[in-house]
C-alpha cells in the first residue's frame, strides 16, 4: 500500500501537538478530554502498526488544605484513550479516601474532595483508577495508580514546645554576654530558627534584682503581613558571683566570759555578713592581735558562718580582767575580676570582760508549803552574791524553760519565792524548779540551783469504804460470827488519814441480826502497813532529788517511833 507524502505529515503533526498539548496540561494542574482528532490519530496509529495502545491520561493532581467553601473542591480529572466519549466508559476509583474523601464521577472521570484535608496529619494520598466498560464490566485498562498530594497553606502559628524556658546568666555580665535555655549547651533553637537571648544592661547585680522574665515572640512569613506568631516566656535568674565582701555589722563587741570557762569550749560567737551565696559567702575569722590570740581562738562554723570564739588558756580574774580581740573575717574565694571592688573582708573589736557568776548560799534548797494555800503563799527565798570585789548587784529569776515553773514566782530583787496557784499534795507532792542569778551590771554571767518543794498535806479528803457491795452469809453461821471486814482508804498522809472509827448510820433502822465492831488491831495493823508504804515513796522521792542518804535514815526511824 502506497502512502502519500501528505497522509504521512498529517500524523506526525497530530502527534505532536498531542505532546505539546500533555506539556501544556502538566503546568496547568488538571488534565482535559483529549480531542476527537487525538482519538482518531491513535486509531489510525494502531492500524498503521497493527498494534493497540491505550493509556490513562492524567496529571500529577494537588488538592488544597483546610478547604471551607460550600461546594466540594475539585481535584481533577481521570480520562482514558479507550473514553470515545459515547458514555460506555464507567470510572472507578479505590485507594485511601476513595468514596469518602475523594468521590468520581464515574461518567466524566472528575475528582472532587468532600472534606477539608490537614497536611500536617497527611501529605498526600494514594489512589488507584480503573476504566470498566459499562455493558460488559470489562476492564478496559489495566489498574493505575496515582498521587494526591495536599498543598499547604499557612494555617499553623510558630510554637515554643518546650517552654516557658529557664536560663541563667552571672550577674555583672557584659553588654552582649548571652545565655541560653537551660538544656541546651549553645542557644536556643526551633524547627526552623534559632534564639539567642543577649544582654542589654551592663553590671546587672544580683543583689539588687536576681529575676527576669523576657517575652519571646516567633513570626512567620518573615514577619510579613497575614503570617502567624507565637510567644514564650524566658525565665532568666542572675547567677552569683563574689563581689560583694563581707561586712561586720558593727565595729565594737563586748563579752563576758566567766573566770571558770572551760578551756577548749565555746564562750562566744561572732558574725559578718556577705550577700553573696554559697562558696562566694564563706568567711574565714581569725584574730590578728597576738595578745588575744594567746588565750583565745576563733573558728567558722560551715552551716551558720558564724566565727566561734573558744578560749585556750585558763583566766584568772585577779590577774587579768580584760582583753581585746581583733578579728578579720574574709572572703576564702576571691574572684580577681572583682578585685578592683575589694578588699574582700572587713574588721572588728570585740572586748572580753573576766567575771565570775553570782554564788549562791546552798547548793540546793529544799522549801515546803501547804497544800490548797492561796496564790502568793510565800515558799521561802534564796540568796546569792557577788564572788567579785564590785560587789554588784543580783537579779533573779525561774528557768522558764523547765517543768514547773508555772507554779510559783521569785522576787528579781529579794529572791523570795512564791506560788501563783493552789496546790494539790494528791496531784503533785513535790515540784521541782530552776531559779538563776545573774549580776545586774553582768547579765551574761548566770548561776544555776536547784529548788524542791514540798507540798505539805491537809486533812481534805473523806475516807473511802473499800468492801464489795454484795455480802453472802451462810444459813448455819452461829451468832458472833464475823461474816464480813470493811476496810478504809484514804487520799490524805498517814497524819491525817490513818485513824478510822466504824459505826452503823444512824439515820438508818437497826438491823437485830447484826452487829458491827470496831476492830482496833487491824487498824492499827493497817497503820503500819500504809507508814511503811508511805516511807518506800518519800525514799523514792528523796532519792529522785538527790537527797543524802542521812536525811533518808532520820525520816524511817521518825516512822518508827510513831509505829
Amino acid at each position: 500500500m502506497r502512502i502519500s507524502p501528505t497522509s504521512c505529515l498529517c500524523p506526525f503533526l497530530v502527534c505532536l501537538c498531542f505532546v505539546l498539548h500533555c506539556y501544556g496540561d502538566g503546568h496547568h494542574g488538571t488534565a482535559e478530554i483529549p480531542s476527537r482528532n487525538q482519538t482518531r490519530h491513535a486509531e489510525a496509529e494502531s492500524e498503521v502498526h497493527h498494534r493497540p495502545k491505550r493509556g490513562w491520561i492524567w496529571n500529577q493532581f494537588f488538592v488544597l488544605e483546610e478547604h471551607i467553601g460550600p461546594d466540594a473542591q475539585y481535584v481533577g480529572k481521570l480520562h482514558s484513550n479507550s473514553d470515545k466519549g459515547d458514555g460506555s466508559v464507567r470510572y472507578i476509583l479505590s485507594g485511601e479516601g476513595a468514596g469518602t474523601i475523594f468521590v468520581i464521577d464515574e461518567i466524566t472521570g472528575d475528582i472532587h474532595a468532600t472534606k477539608s484535608l490537614d497536611r500536617e496529619r497527611k501529605t498526600h494520598y494514594v489512589l488507584h483508577a480503573q476504566a470498566i466498560d459499562r455493558y460488559t464490566d470489562k476492564p478496559l485498562e489495566p489498574e493505575s495508580e496515582f498521587i494526591i498530594k495536599v498543598q499547604d497553606i499557612n494555617d499553623n502559628a510558630p510554637k515554643f514546645p518546650d517552654g516557658p524556658f529557664v536560663a541563667a546568666v552571672p550577674e555583672m555580665s557584659e553588654v552582649g554576654e548571652y545565655e541560653c535555655v537551660a538544656g541546651n549547651p549553645t542557644c536556643v533553637k526551633y524547627d526552623i530558627l534559632k534564639g539567642i537571648i543577649r544582654t542589654a544592661l551592663a553590671n546587672m547585680d544580683r543583689e539588687a534584682r536576681e529575676h527576669y522574665a523576657v517575652v519571646i515572640q516567633a513570626k512567620d512569613m518573615a514577619g510579613q503581613v497575614g503570617g502567624l506568631s507565637g510567644s514564650t516566656t524566658v525565665n532568666i535568674t542572675l547567677t552569683d558571683v563574689n563581689d560583694n565582701p563581707p561586712r561586720f555589722p558593727q565595729k565594737n563587741y563586748q563579752l563576758y566570759v566567766p573566770e571558770s570557762a572551760q578551756v577548749g569550749r565555746p564562750v562566744g560567737k561572732i558574725k559578718a555578713s556577705d550577700e553573696d551565696l554559697g562558696i562566694n559567702a564563706e568567711i574565714k575569722y581569725s584574730i590578728i592581735n597576738a595578745d588575744g590570740a594567746s588565750v583565745f581562738s576563733v573558728s567558722t562554723d560551715r552551716d551558720t558562718r558564724e566565727g566561734i570564739i573558744s578560749l585556750k588558756k585558763p583566766l584568772n580574774y585577779e590577774k587579768k580582767k580584760m582583753y581585746t580581740l581583733h578579728l578579720e573575717g574574709a572572703n576564702t574565694h576571691l574572684d580577681p575580676r572583682f578585685s578592683y571592688l575589694g578588699p574582700f573582708m572587713d574588721t572588728a573589736t570585740l572586748k572580753i570582760t573576766v567575771g565570775d557568776p553570782p554564788v549562791f548560799s546552798l547548793d540546793h534548797y529544799i522549801m515546803d508549803v501547804y497544800e490548797n494555800a492561796p496564790a502568793g503563799t510565800e515558799v521561802g527565798a534564796v540568796m546569792a552574791r557577788d564572788p567579785d570585789s564590785t560587789g554588784s548587784a543580783i537579779r533573779y529569776f525561774i528557768d522558764r524553760d523547765r517543768r514547773g515553773h508555772e507554779y510559783f514566782n521569785i522576787d528579781a530583787h529579794s529572791g523570795v519565792i512564791k506560788t501563783t496557784q493552789s496546790l494539790d499534795r494528791e496531784e503533785i507532792a513535790w515540784h521541782n524548779i530552776t531559779v538563776m542569778a545573774s549580776e545586774v551590771d553582768n547579765p551574761s554571767l548566770v548561776s544555776h540551783v536547784p529548788i524542791m518543794v514540798q507540798v505539805l498535806d491537809v486533812n481534805d479528803n473523806p475516807p473511802e469504804v473499800a468492801t464489795d457491795s454484795e455480802v453472802i452469809v451462810c444459813e448455819s453461821s452461829r451468832p458472833g460470827q464475823v461474816i464480813q471486814t470493811i476496810g478504809a482508804v484514804d487520799k490524805d498522809d498517814f497524819a491525817n488519814g490513818f485513824r478510822f472509827f466504824f459505826s452503823l448510820p444512824s439515820n438508818l433502822p437497826i438491823n437485830p441480826n447484826f452487829t458491827l465492831r470496831d476492830n482496833e488491831g487491824m487498824m492499827i495493823q493497817m497503820m503500819v502497813m500504809m507508814v511503811l508504804v508511805r516511807m518506800l515513796r518519800m525514799t523514792m522521792q528523796m532519792m529522785r532529788m538527790k537527797m543524802t542518804l542521812i536525811m533518808v535514815v532520820t525520816v524511817i526511824m521518825q516512822m518508827v517511833v510513831i509505829k
